[in-house]
């Protein structure tokens, strides 16, 4: 199976299935010097772990991670750092019908006519307990961002028909975590928190979407076409599970804007430099960044498991049957699903960076600021140019 690495210098490489032994992630990449310990990556794995609250799946897993290598006295090596998060509490029982009758709206069926075979326990590879690796690399790439003034932070800003105002981004500092649905709007939170509850007292699930926003990421990330930054930003977030559209800047609200109500002037800044008057284009422009802010929004659809009775089909007897998937299951994925999110932009921005030489990919002794050039012989960017 392939797809199951992210990045290009800073590489992300996971494996494990939802009721396996564990789940673990390999971060090939990271720099030298880089202060880190297992407290740092288990403060995100916190926001992602489930039952959080009585709006998450009730399935108990500590998520403890264990850093295996790649660390020295407190500091990363240079080497690859190996992470493991032992699962203590699947239960595959509850998941026996499904195994040759698919659960409606999952990928039951299609990994089973890919492979020949699939672990049907929770889902296997493609549950969405696959992220805590993610989460648990990102934090490792937010350590080094902030080192370079480059913060990231996402929160839900819709849940169903209930929408958020716009949130300032030190608003989503301050009141992301302050309610369970992770919404930065304490008023709007508690709309959000009614509905996620109505649907579930009825058996079913809701959707919704993560704002995100990044700051402090420099002009000139990027290049035209596949190695853009939508690009490749919008592949890693279509990654998330449920996620079924991507968006930056005006998004899809741009198909109703004129060309000249979205193009924006210039202006100079105080070094001299031109900058865009506005930030409709979301901190990107012709692939590439713009210094200014980046920003957009992922939506994920309501969770699949669902205790309703739904119609599937037994593949080797033919049989249509009505089945219920009992389970433990959350009801609403953007809440669990910032960290995630967050992890994903911190993972592409620092890829970037390095791929650009904006972060010597060696070593992380020189202070922030100083490795700032627009080349470097590391990166794969660069073969045309040493030729």
């Amino acid at each position: 199976m392939n797809g199951n690495q992210f990045g290009r210098l800073f590489r992300v490489t996971t494996y494990g299935e939802s009721h396996g032994p564990a789940m673990g992630v390999t971060v090939s990449g990271c720099p030298a010097g880089l202060e880190l310990s297992a407290e740092d990556v288990q403060r995100e794995l916190d926001r992602r772990k489930p039952g959080q609250s009585m709006i998450t799946t009730s399935r108990d897993e500590p998520d403890a991670v264990e850093i295996q290598s790649g660390i020295q006295d407190g500091y990363t090596t240079g080497t690859p750092i190996g992470m493991v998060i032992q699962n203590k509490d699947a239960r595959s029982g509850k998941y026996e019908p499904f195994v040759t009758a698919p659960r409606p709206s999952h990928g039951d069926f299609t990994y089973s006519a890919k492979f020949g075979t699939r672990n049907w326990g929770g889902g296997g590879r493609s549950s969405a307990r696959e992220t805590v690796n993610w989460v648990a690399a990102g934090a490792i790439a937010g350590k080094v961002l902030d080192r370079f003034g480059v913060r990231v932070k996402a929160h839900v800003n819709q849940i169903g028909d209930v929408r958020a105002p716009e949130v300032s981004f030190e608003g989503m500092l301050e009141h992301t975590e302050e309610n369970p649905v992770r919404c930065a709007d304490p008023e709007t939170a508690e709309e959000m928190l009614e509905v996620i509850e109505r649907y579930q007292g009825e058996g079913d699930s809701i959707g919704g979407s993560i704002y995100f926003e990044a700051r402090g990421v420099p002009r000139g990330l990027g290049a035209p076409r596949f190695d853009s930054v939508p690009a490749r930003l919008g592949a890693a977030m279509m990654a998330v599970p449920a996620a079924t559209a991507f968006e930056f800047g005006l998004g899809r609200g741009a198909r109703s804007v004129s060309g000249h109500e979205r193009n924006e002037d210039w202006t100079l800044d105080t070094d001299g430099d031109p900058v865009p008057v506005g930030n409709d284009h979301g901190g990107i422009q012709g692939g590439i960044t713009t210094g200014e802010p980046i920003y957009g929004e992922v939506t994920l659809h309501a969770p699949t498991s669902i205790p309703k009775e739904q119609t599937t089909v037994d593949w080797e007897t033919g049989e249509e049957k009505r089945v219920q998937v009992i389970g433990r299951h959350d009801p609403v994925l953007p809440p669990r699903g910032v960290p995630v999110v967050e992890a994903m932009l911190n993972l592409t921005i620092l890829d970037f960076m390095l791929l650009g030489g904006r972060i010597n990919p060696d070593r992380l002794d020189d202070r922030p600021g100083e490795y700032d050039t627009d080349y470097h012989p590391s990166s794969p960017l660069n073969e045309e140019r040493e030729e």
